[in-house]
């Protein structure tokens, strides 16, 4: 039998381009005054975005809702139930949850409630007093390259407003519809968005509000007031089918309890009218008043037990929030941070520096040579 050889496949050379990185780093080295120029350059850049960016303050605050199924059970039951009144009938489950609580934070409704709110701050080295609204439509300040990126559109605005129908424009919120905001509203609506955040911790249910301004004091009293319509907010979504169902309750015990005082008057009234008479009528008609005045006072008694089951309910569905955190006046801004602008612009320039010096000069000759020929 023939013997079979392995025979290798011919391959043909290859070239390949292999990268020097000592010859880099040379060529790198022997231009450190181009790189550092970059350098110099990228930090004046970045001081003055860095001095360009208003400051701002952020505060935050923590606070722990109650957010358990409410059955009857617990020392509210137990009070009840020595008064007489159950309590079995009252077990509903929460349908405001934690996560919910941002949206509502988010929400319209929510939002245009912090525009009447009063805030002191700084402005000019002056004290100063305003509504939030006014605050933030006359007394922050915008990076100097915000007004340049706006400005086409604010032009193709006026110059799209010259072919529509003319309408009085509507500054402030005298005359405010949450439900139709004007432009001027909207802008200062999405400003209040982005300065509210609240997180909610998923294992805890934990509530984290971070709220952020160009003035401490502003921060911290936003943070206040949110924290108080929240809580305002979720107690009477909690509590509004019990308030009605007591409000109607204290009506019937009130119109149970005039009843009950008009047959009792009654009754005494027909009693000491008749003393000492022995007709059978007389009697009878003292019976009659006598049976009305005890039914009006069994619903009496009973409206009586209503309204205190009602009160007790409402007290036992309004919810308690823990403030873990309370607001604070910060001391310190968030930011901008000038040493984290000037470092990344510094790096920003040597990486250009250094992409010029490596491919970008070489790449500039190429393209002149070609032009050339």
């Amino acid at each position: 039998m023939e013997e079979k050889k392995y025979i290798e496949p011919l391959y043909e050379d290859e070239e390949y381009d292999e990268i020097d990185i000592m010859e880099l780093l040379r060529k790198l080295f022997s231009e450190w005054r181009l790189i550092l120029k970059w350098c110099g350059i990228a930090a004046v850049v970045g001081l003055v975005i860095g001095f360009s960016i208003p400051k701002e303050y952020t505060v935050e605050s923590k606070m722990a809702p109650e957010s358990v199924a409410k059955g009857a059970g617990g020392s509210l039951g137990s009070l009840a139930s020595l008064a007489g009144i159950s309590l079995g009938s009252m077990s509903s489950d929460d349908a405001v949850y934690p996560d919910l609580y941002p949206d509502i934070m988010k929400s319209t409704p929510f939002i245009v409630e912090l525009f009447p709110v009063q805030v002191d701050f700084k402005h000019k080295k002056e004290l100063m007093s305003a509504d939030y609204y006014t605050y933030l439509k006359e007394y922050t300040r915008s990076p100097w390259w915000s007004g340049v990126i706006s400005a086409p559109f604010k032009a193709l605005g006026w110059f799209m407003g010259l072919f529509r129908e003319k309408t009085e424009p509507v500054e402030g919120y005298a005359d405010l519809n949450p439900k139709e905001l004007t432009e001027e509203q909207e802008e200062i609506a999405k400003s209040i968005r982005k300065s509210i955040a609240l997180s909610v911790d998923k294992k805890t249910s934990v509530l984290v509000l971070t709220v952020t301004a160009q003035d401490p004091k502003v921060a911290a009293k936003i943070s206040e007031e949110a924290i108080v319509r929240l809580q305002t907010y979720v107690t009477n979504y909690r509590t509004e089918k019990s308030r009605q169902d007591l409000e109607y309750y204290e009506t019937l015990y009130e119109e149970a309890k005039t009843a009950y005082f008009t047959s009792q008057q009654n009754y005494a009234s027909y009693v000491d009218r008749n003393q000492g008479v022995i007709l059978q009528r007389v009697k009878t008609e003292q019976e009659r008043l006598q049976n009305e005045m005890n039914l009006n006072y069994q619903l009496y008694n009973a409206c009586a037990q209503q309204v205190q089951t009602a009160r007790a309910k409402v007290q036992q569905e309004t919810p308690v929030f823990t403030i873990i955190n309370p607001p604070q006046v910060p001391l310190k801004r968030s930011k901008p941070s000038k040493v984290t602008i000037l470092i990344a612009c510094m790096f920003l320039g040597a990486m250009a520096g250094a992409v010029w010096v490596l491919w970008g000069r070489d790449i500039r000759a190429n393209v002149k040579k070609k032009d050339e020929e």
